[in-house]
């Protein structure tokens, strides 16, 4: 049983008051967008070091390994972080025996993962484009760590930590910029280097979360097998979602490389590139408000939501007319000629972006508050809509067909979401849209903005 005393203080079962200095949440966002932000920043100028330094096609071999090891890493969590985020807010004394649950179940899940992967580039040698087999297996191998720093993240992120996980967020990017900066510099970087420091940085991203859990959290208590079975009842509704959407944002990518090959994947990945800066203000509101979502009311969680989703939607409309008109800039001028291809690309991918706010700020709101299956359904229709029009229009049209795809996806998922939304937490549609008081606040806190230090104190560092 949990007992909710106060906005700051949750006491469990068998726990004594555990007192936490929260953020607010305006702080929180913008602490997390600016870390978003910087490691936006970075990836694109490694981005920009590995294209000029290998080209379009080295450039798309890299891309090709490290989009398999990010969508099947992730393929392979069974939602157990979703039912983390919602249990170690909710009940603080399993906290301990869900960091350690953590490290069994990425363990065994990534050794699964592995064992069919192989199998299905047996059966089907396609699937692994023309990608080095070392570098391959090396990714492979790296899978039980990727998966685990995708549990400890919801994990520390539950009691408002998020400091701590921007901090890990930040280390892959500062790897790839510093190693392959310097490799570049003498010109030695290789496609295996860069992949090297990529899966470097992942595994000091989980290595600080894992000590940071040990020395600063809860700690890592005995195996809890009931609270397994608990976990995975939970995260296995929810995961079907997770893996829809994460299939929209990377499964083009795998399907173009594989048909289109290396130099198309490869300017297509300069497009996307941009067009994700778009998704870091939602992915951080997001996370910023799941913690508050979990301990609501479903009016309150309906409320705090249609407001987060409303800013989100304005600041993103307006960063998507600065692209479209700096596409040229962004895609020829910093990267080169041979990246013109990019344009195009850019312009249509960035036309999505709204539906892609609804589908990540509504759906963790639904899961949050316990309706994990509701939150999947919008991003089922759009991924299947993904896997129709990446099959139909990839293969005539390459890079140009999956921006097609993706935006028509994104944009039908998140009217969808946002309908399933309404209705699930009776809420107005009309509560959805944004209003020219949004458009105030946002003026307001524009004003007193202040460069956010993603380990500040505040977040509880």
């Amino acid at each position: 049983m949990v007992v909710r005393k106060s906005a700051g203080e949750v006491v469990g079962a068998d726990d004594a008051p555990q007192k936490r200095t929260r953020p607010s949440f305006v702080s929180a966002t913008l602490q997390t967008y600016g870390t978003n932000l910087l490691v936006a920043a970075l990836s694109l100028l490694n981005v920009l070091i590995v294209s000029r330094a290998l080209g379009p096609t080295g450039r798309g071999e890299v891309v090709f390994l490290t989009a398999i090891a990010w969508f099947t890493s992730n393929l392979s969590t069974f939602g157990v972080q979703e039912a983390h985020a919602n249990l170690a807010g909710a009940e603080p004394r399993l906290r301990r025996s869900l960091a350690t649950n953590s490290v069994l179940l990425a363990l065994a899940f990534g050794l699964l993962t592995e064992a069919i992967l192989a199998a299905l580039i047996w059966a089907f040698p396609a699937v692994a484009g023309d990608s080095d087999p070392q570098l391959r297996w090396l990714v492979f191998a790296s899978l039980p760590v990727l998966i685990l720093w995708v549990y400890l993240r919801f994990l520390v992120q539950a009691d408002y930590r998020f400091g701590i996980t921007n901090l890990g967020w930040l280390l892959t990017p500062v790897a790839n910029v510093t190693v392959n900066g310097l490799l570049a510099a003498f010109g030695v970087l290789t496609v295996g280097a860069a992949v090297c420091a990529w899966l470097a940085g992942q595994f000091l991203g989980t290595a600080l979360l894992a000590w940071y859990v040990w020395r600063r959290l809860a700690g890592f208590g005995r195996p809890d097998f009931r609270l397994v079975r608990r976990v995975l009842g939970f995260g296995v509704r929810s995961h079907a979602g997770r893996v829809m959407l994460l299939g929209n944002y990377r499964l083009d990518q795998w399907i173009l490389g594989a048909v289109s090959g290396s130099r198309e994947l490869g300017l297509y990945s300069v497009a996307v590139a941009w067009a994700e800066s778009l998704w870091y203000f939602p992915t951080a509101v997001a996370a910023v408000q799941r913690p508050t979502v979990v301990r609501a009311s479903p009016a309150e969680a309906a409320r705090h939501t249609a407001a987060a989703f409303r800013v989100a939607a304005v600041v993103t409309i307006v960063l998507m007319l600065g692209i479209v008109l700096a596409a040229p800039l962004l895609c020829v001028t910093i990267f080169g000629e041979e990246f013109r291809g990019s344009i195009d690309d850019l312009r249509l991918l960035v036309a999505g972006s709204i539906g892609v706010v609804a589908l990540k700020q509504l759906a963790s709101a639904l899961t949050g508050q316990g309706a994990p299956t509701l939150a999947s359904a919008a991003i089922a229709l759009s991924f299947a809509c993904t896997i129709v029009l990446d099959i139909v229009l990839i293969p005539p049209f390459g890079g140009l067909g999956a921006a097609a795809a993706s935006t028509v996806a994104y944009t039908l998922g998140g009217v969808v979401a946002a309908v399933i939304f309404s209705r699930a937490l009776r809420l107005p549609a009309r509560d959805l849209v944004p209003r020219w008081d949004d458009v105030l606040l946002l003026h307001k806190t524009a004003k007193r903005f202040r460069i956010p230090r993603p380990w500040a104190k505040r977040s509880g560092v």
